[in-house]
């Protein structure tokens, strides 16, 4: 191959086979644990938000039911929306630092070690 044929980079060099590292276990293993924080966590938020929506559409008197002063049962669930997401985000945040993180940091060196080799 010549410097600029297909298949080489700019400079010259074979560029990463990003296949082979997507095959990688350690690739693979942060698919994984990324996908069994966020699947079941974002099926029960849609739940929550879903539940929301169909007590204030079918159950309005319900949502109306005052806890004290002009603050009603509605009210209350609609700001715990909101709580719920920042609970989420904090949660993602936390996991991300003690779970992905590392072995994304591990599989970048990886890359970078690769690359710098060339």
């Amino acid at each position: 191959m010549t410097p600029n044929s297909p298949g080489r980079g700019s400079d010259g060099h074979d560029p990463v086979d990003y296949l082979a590292v997507e095959d990688s276990p350690d690739f693979r293993e942060l698919k994984s644990r990324h996908r069994r924080f966020v699947l079941p966590v974002a099926g029960l938020a849609f739940l929550w938000f879903l539940a929301y929506v169909l007590l204030a559409t079918y159950a309005s008197d319900f949502m109306a039911t005052p806890v004290f002063g002009r603050v009603n049962i509605g009210l209350i669930l609609g700001l715990a929306q909101f709580v719920t997401t920042f609970a989420i985000t904090m949660t993602y945040v936390s996991y991300a630092n003690r779970r992905l993180d590392p072995l994304a940091e591990k599989l970048r060196v990886e890359l970078a070690e690769t690359e710098a080799s060339r």
